[in-house]
């Protein structure tokens, strides 16, 4: 065991002394700096790098590069200078206990279904680990309350540095060949793996293993966890959440569910009732004008695409219009959303024409086409009038 990399003698550490050996400029506004040893874990093996200071000076990164460590400090620190290194501890913690309930979430795995962790992130948020095989909601149950169970356990983390002939005599999970000293992490009926990162001491430190979701990835599966702390504040904030959706619908949290579904049953009769009566009313509204050959243009508030489209129908159909386009403002009196129909003339190629002089989006048929432009009303009609002329003579030669 390298005797400088102070994280393996004890991943408890949170300050060392040390020496300042190199530092030198990144090129990049930042110094990089070798000591004589470190408490900082350098990025690796999944686990992100520890933050913290040296001297009071911000170490932003921490990296392996061969076998030295560098850190990246936000300001020079001359060589040959006694440092205090004060680690991040809150962030440090924080890894260890992901990375502990990752370890014993994969041993499971791989010991249930024989299946290998083939990539694991540790994020700022949640972890994500990958295993080459399927897993049912059914089975993630299972696993879940196992991965806990071995954290109400409270067993101690061991962690071993075996010779060759012991070594070869282990079974544990490897993503690749090993060479020289190889470090072993074992958590007793859980997991035995090499890693080179920090972990707890004792399961019980862990807190909690909560699976948040699970997705379907490269022919196997993607699981998404939280641990300790990190479950803890997660639980707080989906319970504010329920709480206040609790408060709005007036429903027990434990009936929030079907209260949302009464909610969502609801407002499906009422838009289905508003269709019906908007279609009653756009009927009305369609027989006040006349039959006629010519264009029609109709700007209408408050109506979304769908109703758009349903007016746009009716006008066409009951030749109101050779062309019909109606619209409606978007946001403010500079966006309109518009449908164009019409039973004898493409108006793929007038919606194409219109959206090129109007800054506009959108397509769809021969009989009607939909999306947006940005221009004023007065500028919209113009050019509508404009493009369905030439779109009519076209079509008439």
């Amino acid at each position: 065991m390298d005797k400088s990399r102070l994280y393996y003698q004890t991943p408890y550490v949170k300050s060392f002394m040390c020496t300042i050996e190199q530092c030198e400029e990144s090129g990049k506004g930042t110094w990089l700096a070798v000591l004589n040893q470190t408490g900082f874990y350098p990025e690796g093996g999944g686990q992100p790098f520890d933050t913290g200071t040296l001297n009071g000076v911000a170490v932003l990164s921490v990296h392996e590069r061969g076998d030295v460590i560098i850190h990246e400090l936000a300001a020079p620190l001359e060589p040959g200078t006694l440092a205090e290194g004060i680690i991040d501890w809150q962030k440090r913690y924080d890894n260890m206990q992901q990375h502990t309930g990752e370890h014993i979430l994969s041993g499971l795995v791989h010991r249930r279904f024989g299946y290998d962790n083939v990539g694991f992130h540790m994020g700022s948020e949640e972890v994500t680990v990958d295993f080459n095989g399927p897993i049912t909601p059914e089975q993630l149950d299972q696993l879940e309350n196992e991965a806990n169970q071995a954290v109400y356990d409270n067993v101690p983390v061991k962690v071993l540095y075996p010779d060759k002939e012991e070594l070869d005599s282990l079974d544990y999970r490897s993503k690749k060949e090993l060479t020289g000293l190889v470090r072993i992490v074992e958590i007793p009926d859980a997991d035995m793996c090499a890693c080179c990162g920090t972990h707890v001491e004792n399961t019980g430190e862990v807190g909690i293993i909560k699976i948040r979701s699970m997705i379907h990835y490269k022919g196997g599966v993607r699981i998404f966890l939280l641990c300790g702390r990190r479950a803890l504040l997660d639980y707080r904030d989906r319970l504010k959440d329920e709480t206040r959706l609790s408060n709005l619908l007036s429903a027990r949290l434990d009936l929030v569910p079907e209260a949302v579904e009464k909610l969502k049953n609801d407002l499906q009769d009422r838009e289905m009732l508003m269709g019906r009566l908007y279609g009653q009313i756009f009927s009305l509204r369609t027989e006040q004008y006349p039959e006629r050959e010519a264009p029609l243009a109709l700007f209408e508030e408050g109506l979304n695409m769908v109703q758009i489209r349903q007016l746009s129908t009716l006008l066409y159909e009951r030749k109101r219009g050779s062309i019909v386009m109606v619209c409606s403002p978007g946001n403010g009196n500079e966006e309109y959303q518009y449908a164009l129909g019409s039973g004898c003339c493409d108006m793929r190629a007038l919606s194409k024409a219109m959206n090129r002089r109007l800054n506009g989006r959108g397509g769809g048929s021969a009989l009607m086409s939909q999306g947006t432009f940005r221009a004023d009303r007065q500028s919209v009609t113009k050019v509508f009038l404009e493009e369905s002329a030439l779109l009519m003579e076209t079509d008439a030669q």
